[in-house]
């Protein structure tokens, strides 16, 4: 069987009549000319999805009636905590981190990033999780969270978190972990600018109780250690 083509539903709006309206029905009607009585499948990014028969296409709007509807467990368990950076790689992070199932991402002010952490989750952040969901089939969507002001900030942010690694780059090269210390269940993994810590910075993350840890002996940018992290995580998920 092929594989269905999927489409995003926001959980308030996933209650009969469903519809699909804006970006989303556009890319059903007009980009992938999809047909009154077609088979669909739609998620909410918080666990659910369904297939859906195609009723009605207009010109703003698209109609579907439920056919098959399920709920996936969320047994993500890593969130990033990465220090805000101008860069155009971040696109590529919000991808991966649909991709390799991680619960959420914070972008944090640290006193090296390279200007201000906005005070709002872009709504392009947003579309960027949903296309990457579409492709990769995961009906769950990170959890997006800016954190603007000082690592004290963050380090309140941290409370729920029972499992709080720090990415240091000056940590001993024999804290490097093995997958399972990012696969904990409410881990929290730090990860600085491209400028990495300060020393204040790091002084009060190992004073409250955040876990230095090494990723080795290569200067890694720090997209690739988010990666790292992320990947590991979900390799060790996969045994279970």
């Amino acid at each position: 069987m092929a594989r269905l083509n999927s489409f995003y539903l926001a959980s308030e709006d996933w209650d009969t009549p469903f519809i699909l309206q804006g970006s989303e029905a556009k890319h059903l009607g007009k980009v992938l000319r999809t047909r009154v009585g077609d088979t669909v499948r739609l998620f909410d990014g918080c666990g659910r999805e369904g297939l859906f028969t195609v009723t009605d296409i207009t010109k703003s709007k698209v109609q579907l009636e439920i056919t098959e509807e399920k709920s996936i467990s969320d047994l993500r368990n890593i969130t990033l905590a990465i220090g805000w950076n101008k860069s155009s790689r971040r696109n590529w992070i919000l991808e991966k981190s649909v991709e390799l199932q991680t619960r959420g991402l914070i972008f944090f002010q640290s006193e090296f990033s390279q200007g201000k952490v906005p005070a709002e989750i872009k709504d392009s952040w947003h579309e960027k999780l949903v296309a990457a969901a579409k492709q990769c089939g995961n009906p769950w969507l990170p959890e997006l969270q800016t954190v603007s002001g000082s690592i004290e900030k963050l380090i309140e942010a941290s409370a729920p978190y029972a499992n709080k690694l720090f990415l240091y780059e000056k940590a001993d090269e024999d804290t490097v972990p093995d997958n399972s210390i990012f696969a904990a269940e409410s881990t929290l993994a730090v990860i600085g600018p491209e400028g990495g810590f300060s020393p204040r910075e790091a002084e009060l993350l190992i004073e409250n109780n955040f876990i230095p840890l090494s990723l080795g002996n290569s200067i890694l940018r720090w997209e690739t250690a988010a990666l790292l992290c992320m990947g590991s995580a979900y390799l060790e998920r996969q045994k279970t």
